[in-house]
């Protein structure tokens, strides 16, 4: 703005960098990229009209929305209310419009201006004065031009104002040259002949500018790398004139004028002190971030008194370090006024930068001659540290591969820092902060979004989540959806809801998701890659050492090292010591590279490997919970070894921690020869759908194997499936689906020669009779189970069926045997040493003796039996055991107590799982509030447990229908109670 009118007034536009436009020091809303692409090309226009059609085609090219004529309209009104009050500068024309803007309003036309002054004093003998209003046009680029524009008028202009700047500068720099500036000029030149190598008009100013800071063979070494680069690259030789200059440093020709000090030669001196600033353009709509760029700038500056300062940030491909790292260098630049360092140490790439070749370039930028920098990594360094000693200069070493390559490029003495990021853990080198950067939070991601495309709501929210909050992927997702006007962010949801396709869809011209990733996953070793494959394919949200070890078909320890190589290079997470996953984006991906480098049948052994550790481990917490089952021999032989425990609660752990995985690779086996495998899984976790937390994501497990199992007529598994659907109907209370899977069972058990099958089913359906009143089936088939088990040793399963026989004898008046048979029940538990059964057992007992007027017994049992469920964790059955505690003391006479056991178990008792239980508790605090003189609570109370009844077809319905008169009012406490 130093070219800018002084007026507050006045209008200025920028093209020449962001496209923006000021009154004064006040900046205006320029709109979004599209609007200020539309106030691009009318200033490009130079004051001309340019037809509305022009216009859509500048906009949008050759295949517009068919909106864009609306679209066009809609952007001239805002532009217009922008400009207010100098509105009337946006003039309408025939069939389009125009925008007349104030001389030296413009930042093009201001630049322009001054290059034809600049030439105007060069052509009458005035160099100074020329080469200072060179740099005062040249200081009006202030980035790329027309930043974030899109459209393909603004990609074409972009060049010419690219091409335009560097003829300037190729104007300017022989002034410089003549003003004695060659080592600033030497700098220059040699980070522009690296971002533009084929450019030969700039090789031939450096080595110009070379030969006359007395580095006459860093002149020829140009000339060597420019022909060598032409002719790889384009098949030509260098051009006659540049051949001519380098023919007469050659000979070192007394028309190229030197400065005053003696000839150029091999061995001329160092040029004078460099003061580089390398850093790249800073990102304009960085978000978020703001505690971790705080963190590095306490740790980067100022560094004067305490040493180097080294910080290193570490993440993903995608997660933005490079972004983070450049942003947080550009704030603490004033801390460094000797300069600032860059390279892009290629470490993800096939050939990483050489830290000798690095050092080089460093020491060329910090005003170290050619001549006088040393061959070989350790001299060099040397050199390096050197030069820098005495000075304050910051060193961003971007994208480093390891430890090894970054340590030469360090800086050695007090006053200095390096800011490094990187792929990989740099765990070796001392002294470093080092920081692991993660995924933005929601709201930062969210926030990044809606400030690129404008867009915010659900609809931004879920794009975000589909992008998993990684910056790379919400940038390309929000660059398509601002490239594409007739998209809305609705149509990016269902775009990136295809998991399969999602990595497709984040790709915006060369960005990419997918390359993002790549460049890491090409770097692995071979072990380490098939390890990145086969992890991705399980289901689960994470994976567990011993997991991931049956699925690479390894040992624990070789597996903990491949993974923990994963790990450091920023592939796989590590969130808990021994567990691992991957980020949502980065999970994809290795799944695409294991269908296309993985056989499949690779992949289907890997798959299988997991569900033998699974079946084998779970089968194993299966048994420690019921000792005297004998089910481990009758389930599908598995070839891979589970995990052992050394008790019961690390068993128990296991299990809960591992129930999202095991259900989703049993969801994963729905198929083929794991079929059978699955199913067997699923039996043996039944404590799952218990403990009442699983329960519901359990239940479709069950129903989706069953799906599969009626498709592959494999009846084996469909019986033992319905065995489990006919327990979860159960528990639900929904006993008529119950029988309907228990009828369908029972006629399975007689064409399927499996034991498990045909004695559970004989149990399932004598519970279910008892349930529904028909207590002479239920001894019939109870009794018939009871035969069943014993004759293959399941004396588990037996003492079960003693309980179950107890109730139906309490049912049908026998108490006194019931409760024979309930101690019998107990008595076999504790014979065979069950653990979490030995609970059922005294749950038996106390429902038996609370039946025989023996509350306080009844109380004690069942107290043995809620403590023993807490300690399982099987929080169904716990509840459970509170509504009977319940029953008890209100049989007792306490009905307060009463009323506290049956909200402990209303508490537990949430979801689908646990809603026939929930309508007891609720039956049963009712009459322990009705006894309390809480009448309408104790409505409530067993209205809602009717409600519930009613819709489950329950058989207690018609009771608790009894405790409520048609007048609403609640019945007299001793009718209450019964």
């Amino acid at each position: 703005m130093a070219d800018a009118a002084g007026d507050e007034r006045q209008l200025w536009f920028t093209v020449l960098g962001a496209v923006a436009v000021r009154r004064g020091e006040q900046e205006l809303d320029a709109g979004s990229p599209r609007q200020r692409a539309l106030l691009a090309v009318l200033l490009l226009q130079g004051g001309r009209g340019i037809s509305a059609v022009e216009l859509v085609r500048a906009l949008w090219g050759e295949n517009p929305p068919p909106a864009a004529m609306d679209a066009l309209r809609e952007y001239v009104c805002r532009l217009r209310e922008v400009l207010a009050p100098d509105a009337d500068m946006l003039v309408s024309e025939s069939d389009g419009y125009a925008l007349r803007v104030d001389e030296g309003g413009l930042d093009l036309r201001r630049a322009e201006r001054l290059a034809s002054e600049a030439e105007h004093a060069r052509r009458t003998g005035d160099p100074a004065r020329a080469r200072e209003l060179l740099v005062r046009a040249l200081e009006l680029w202030t980035g790329e031009p027309l930043a974030g524009v899109p459209g393909p008028y603004a990609a074409t202009w972009r060049n010419r104002l690219e091409e335009r700047r560097l003829s300037l500068v190729e104007t300017r720099i022989p002034l410089d040259l003549e003003a004695g500036r060659h080592a600033e000029a030497v700098a220059e030149l040699t980070a522009l002949t690296a971002e533009h190598p084929l450019r030969e008009r700039l090789r031939e100013l450096l080595m110009l500018a070379l030969y006359r800071g007395n580095r006459r063979a860093e002149a020829l070494a140009a000339y060597a790398d420019i022909r060598r680069l032409l002719g790889k690259r384009e098949g030509v030789a260098p051009s006659a004139r540049l051949s001519e200059l380098h023919r007469r440093i050659l000979r070192t020709d007394p028309r190229l004028p030197v400065p005053e000090g003696g000839r150029p030669g091999p061995a001329g001196g160092g040029a004078a002190r460099g003061r580089p600033a390398q850093l790249p353009l800073d990102t304009p709509d960085f978000t978020g971030r703001a505690a971790l760029v705080e963190e590095l700038v306490v740790h980067l500056g100022p560094a004067q008194g305490r040493g180097v300062a080294l910080c290193a940030v570490g993440g993903t491909g995608g997660v933005g370090k490079t972004a983070l790292a450049v942003h947080v260098a550009h704030a603490v630049r004033p801390f460094f006024p000797d300069g600032q360092l860059y390279v892009d140490l290629q470490g993800c790439g096939p050939r990483p930068a050489d830290p000798e070749t690095v050092l080089g370039a460093f020491l060329r930028a910090l005003g170290v001659s050619d001549c006088a920098i040393p061959e070989g990594v350790g001299e060099r360094a040397a050199l390096y540290r050197s030069v820098l000693a005495g000075r304050r200069v910051l060193v961003l070493l971007d994208n480093a591969r390891d430890a090894a390559q970054v340590r030469p490029l360090l800086p050695g003495t007090d006053g200095c820092a390096a800011l490094i990021t990187s792929r990989n853990r740099l765990a070796h080198l001392p002294g470093t902060h080092v920081m692991a950067l993660d995924v933005m939070r929601t709201r930062e991601a969210l926030a990044l979004f809606t400030r690129i495309t404008g867009e915010g709501g659900e609809d931004a929210r879920a794009v975000v989540a589909a992008c998993g909050c990684l910056p790379l992927a919400i940038r390309i997702a929000a660059a398509r959806l601002v490239a594409r006007r007739a998209w809305t962010a609705a149509d990016l949801v269902r775009k990136l809801a295809d998991e399969h396709r999602r990595l497709q869809e984040l790709q915006a011209g060369d960005l990419g998701i997918k390359a993002t990733f790549e460049l890491g996953y090409g770097q692995l070793p071979a072990p380490q890659a098939r390890a990145f494959r086969l992890v991705a394919l399980p289901c689960g949200l994470d994976i567990s050492l011993g997991a991931a070890a049956a699925v690479l078909g390894l040992g624990t320890e070789e597996a903990r090292r491949t993974l923990e190589f994963l790990v450091d290079t920023s592939l796989l997470e590590s969130p808990a010591p021994d567990r691992y996953r991957y980020h949502d984006l980065v999970r994809l991906y290795a799944r695409a590279c294991a269908e296309r480098d993985e056989p499949p049948e690779r992949c289907a052994a890997a798959r299988s490997r997991l569900l033998d550790h699974y079946l084998a481990t779970a089968a194993r917490v299966y048994t420690m919970n019921r000792p005297g089952e004998p089910l481990l021999d009758h389930l599908e032989p598995t070839r891979y070894p589970g995990l052992a425990f050394d008790d019961r609660e690390s068993a128990l752990e296991w299990l809960y921690t591992e129930a999202g995985n095991l259900l989703a690779c049993a969801r994963a086996s729905a198929g083929g020869s794991m079929l059978r495998r699955a199913a067997d899984l699923l039996l043996v976790t039944k404590d799952l759908a218990d403990s009442g937390t699983g329960a519901r994501q359990y239940e479709q497990t069950v129903v989706r194997l069953l799906t599969a199992a009626l498709a592959a007529r494999d009846a084996r598994a469909e019986g033992r499936l319905r065995l489990l659907m006919i327990h979860l109907h159960i528990m639900a209370g929904r006993l008529a689906e119950a029988d309907r899977e228990a009828r369908a069972a029972m006629v399975l058990r007689r064409h399927c020669a499996d034991p498990v099958l045909s004695s559970h089913a004989l149990n399932e359906s004598g519970i279910i009779a008892g349930l529904q009143g028909r207590h002479d089936d239920a001894e019939a088939l109870l009794t018939q189970a009871l035969a069943a088990y014993r004759s293959y040793g399941n004396h588990n399963s037996a003492a079960s069926v003693l309980g179950n026989l107890a109730r139906t004898y309490q049912d049908t008046g026998r108490i006194t045997e019931g409760v024979d048979l309930a101690e019998q029940c107990l008595a076999l538990y504790r014979e065979i040493g069950a653990t979490v059964r030995l609970a059922t057992g005294h749950y038996e007992l106390g429902v038996a003796l609370k039946q025989a007027g023996r509350p306080e017994d009844a109380l004690r049992h069942l107290g043995r039996a809620v403590a023993i469920y807490q300690d399982s964790r099987q929080c169904l059955w716990e509840a459970m055991t509170y509504w009977r505690m319940a029953e008890a003391h209100l049989a007792a006479g306490r009905p307060a107590q009463a009323a506290g056991r049956a909200e402990e178990a209303l508490a537990i008792l949430h979801g689908p799982s646990g809603r026939w239980a929930r309508a007891n508790a609720l039956t049963v605090l009712g009459h322990a509030l009705r006894r309390t003189g809480h009448a309408d609570r104790a409505r409530v109370c067993w209205q809602e447990a009717l409600e519930t009844y009613e819709e489950l077809g329950s058989p207690e319905a018609p009771a608790v229908r009894r405790l409520l008169p048609a007048d609403g009012t609640a019945p007299p406490a001793h009718d209450a109670d019964g």
